[in-house]
C-alpha cells in the first residue's frame, strides 16, 4: 500500500524544482514501492494535483491560464478517429462491411433512426443501430462541441482541468471534439453515462485520446447515474464536475427536465450544463422547452448561459423557441462515402442519402453562477420589450435582441429570428434594405446582442409571429459579438 499522503506532499515540493519522474518518488515512498505502482498511484492523484503527464513519463504542473479559443474550425473528422471507426468496422462485419447484407443491415438502421428522430419514437441503440449512429452522426456532434465551447472559453471560463460528465454519450462525437479542442497540456477526468451498445463503439473511439484524457465509461442509465426515482445512484457520483454535457440525449429521456436538473445538481459552483440537439423542429424546440423549465424551478437558480439570453430582469421567454446554429460543412469521410456509393438505388434516388456533414445544432449553456455570456440588460428608457409588440403594431420602436438564426429566407428579404427573452411569440427581423447603417444585422453572428434602432412592427398573420422590418430608416448596432 503506498502511503498517498507522502505521494502527495513530495510531488507538491518537487513540482517548483523540476519535472517529476516516478521513478524518483520510489525513494521517498516507504515500503519499497515498485517503480510502476508508483506511476500507476501517481496518475491517479495527477488531477487532484493538477499534474500533467509528458511523452517521457514524467509530470509537470499544469498552466494556471484558461483555456482560450483555439480558433475552432474543423474540416473534417481526424484521419485517427475516422480509421478506429472504420476497424470497428471491419471487426464486426468484415473488410467488406458496405456492401451485401451489412451494408443494407447498416443503412436500414440509419434510415431508421432518421425517421425515429423525425417523429420523435423511442430509439433502440443494438450493436447495428450504434454503427449507424456513429456512420450518420458522430462527424457533426464532433465539430458542433467546439463551436460551442467557444461561448465560455472566450470568457476564461474553461480550466485546463476539467472533471466532465457526459450524460448519454453515444459513441463519443462530443467527447472527441471536446478532446481536439482543449490544448495539449489540459488535464481531464471524463466520466460517460451510456447503458446502451454503443458504450462498445465509444470505449474503442476513446483509445484515440492522448494519455491526459482520463476515460471511465460507466454503463449504465441516467436516472440510475443520478440516483432518480427509485434508483440509488450508480456510480455514484460524488465529486462535483466542471462540465455536464447532454449530446442529443435529453430527447430521448422520460423526464428529461429531472435529468437536467440532476445535471445542474452535480455542477461545481463555477461550472456549466451544455446541452446539444438536432437542429429539427421537434428536438430543438424540446431542448428550449427543458431549459425554460428547469431555469425556472431549480433551486439552485441557474442562468441561461447561451445563446438564449434573457435581456430584462425577470423576464422568461414563451414562444415557440426554434432555434440552431449553423456551421461550415465537413469533408465527407471515407465511412459515409464508402456506405452511400455502395447503396442499391432506384433510378430516381439521389446520392448522398447516407452523406451527412451538416453542421447544424441547438445548444443550451446553463450555469448555477449566473454568469451570462455578455452582461447586457434592457433598459425601458431605450427600447421595448418584445412582450409588449402588441401596443406597438405599425410603430416604429428600438429593440434589444439577440440573433437566433442565420438568415431563414429564399434569397429575397434577409430574415433572422430574434429574442430578448421576454417574447410570448416569435420575432423576426426582416431586412428590405441593407445600408451601412444596418449592415451589422447580417455579420453579426449567432447569438450576437444587437441594438435595433426605429424598426417598424408589424404583425405577420400568416406566420403567426411580429415581424420587424429593417429598412433605410432603420440603425442596427452590434452591442456585443
Amino acid at each position: 500500500m503506498i502511503d498517498r499522503t507522502t505521494l502527495r506532499n513530495t510531488a507538491n515540493y518537487l513540482r517548483e524544482v523540476r519535472p517529476i519522474d516516478p521513478d524518483e518518488l520510489t525513494q521517498y515512498v516507504e515500503g519499497a514501492a515498485h517503480p510502476g505502482a508508483v506511476r500507476a498511484a501517481l496518475r491517479e492523484e495527477a488531477f487532484d494535483l493538477r499534474l500533467r503527464e509528458r511523452e517521457d513519463g514524467r509530470f509537470e504542473p499544469v498552466e494556471e491560464a484558461p483555456v482560450a479559443p483555439p480558433g475552432w474550425a474543423p474540416s473534417a473528422v481526424p484521419a485517427d478517429v475516422s480509421f478506429a471507426l472504420e476497424d470497428v468496422l471491419v471487426s464486426t462485419f468484415g473488410a467488406d462491411w458496405p456492401v451485401g447484407d451489412t451494408g443494407t443491415t447498416l443503412r436500414s438502421a440509419i434510415r431508421r433512426l432518421k425517421t425515429d428522430y423525425l417523429y420523435g419514437n423511442d430509439v433502440e441503440y443494438d450493436e447495428v443501430a450504434a454503427l449507424g449512429y456513429a456512420i450518420y452522426h458522430l462527424p457533426g456532434y464532433y465539430a458542433a462541441i467546439g463551436y460551442v465551447l467557444d461561448a465560455l472559453s472566450e470568457n476564461g471560463l474553461l480550466d485546463r482541468t476539467l472533471r466532465v460528465l457526459d450524460v448519454g454519450a453515444g459513441v463519443g462525437g462530443p467527447a472527441l471534439g471536446l478532446h481536439d479542442y482543449l490544448p495539449d497540456d489540459a488535464v481531464v477526468s471524463y466520466h460517460a453515462i451510456e447503458p446502451s451498445s454503443a458504450a462498445t463503439v465509444l470505449e474503442r473511439l476513446l483509445e484515440t485520446t492522448g494519455r491526459n484524457f482520463r476515460t471511465t465509461v460507466h454503463r449504465t442509465t441516467a436516472e440510475a447515474a443520478f440516483g432518480l426515482g427509485e434508483h440509488d445512484a450508480d456510480p455514484p457520483l460524488t465529486a462535483p464536475f466542471d462540465l455536464v454535457l447532454f449530446g442529443n440525449v435529453l430527447s430521448e429521456l422520460t423526464d428529461p427536465v429531472a435529468v437536467c436538473a440532476a445535471g445542474l445538481d452535480a455542477l461545481a459552483s463555477d461550472g456549466s450544463v451544455v446541452a446539444l440537439a438536432p437542429a429539427d423542429k421537434e428536438t430543438a424546440t424540446s431542448l428550449r422547452e427543458v431549459e425554460r423549465a428547469v431555469t425556472a424551478d431549480h433551486e439552485r437558480e441557474p442562468s441561461v448561459y447561451a445563446p438564449t439570453l434573457r435581456l430584462w430582469p425577470d423576464a422568461t421567454p414563451a414562444d415557440r423557441g426554434w432555434s440552431f446554429d449553423v456551421r461550415e460543412d465537413l469533408a465527407v469521410p471515407a465511412f459515409q462515402r464508402q456506405l452511400d456509393e455502395a447503396a442499391t438505388r432506384a433510378a430516381d434516388d439521389e446520392p448522398g442519402e447516407f452523406v451527412n456533414v451538416d453542421v447544424q445544432f441547438a445548444y443550451s449553456i446553463l450555469r448555477p453562477d449566473g454568469e451570462r455570456r455578455v452582461d447586457v440588460w434592457g433598459r425601458a428608457d431605450r427600447c421595448a420589450r418584445m412582450a409588449d409588440a402588441a401596443s406597438h403594431v405599425t410603430d416604429r420602436v428600438n429593440l434589444l435582441a439577440v440573433k437566433l438564426s442565420h438568415d431563414l429566407s429564399d434569397g429575397k428579404n434577409a430574415v433572422y429570428r430574434v429574442g430578448d427573452g421576454s417574447q410570448t411569440v416569435d420575432h423576426y427581423l426582416v431586412c428590405t434594405r441593407e445600408t451601412a447603417l444596418n449592415r451589422d444585422l447580417r455579420t453579426a453572428a449567432y447569438g450576437a446582442v444587437v441594438f435595433v434602432e426605429n424598426g417598424l412592427v408589424l404583425w405577420n398573420d400568416d406566420e403567426g409571429a411580429y415581424n420587424v422590418v429593417v429598412d433605410d430608416e432603420t440603425v442596427v448596432d452590434l452591442v456585443a459579438p
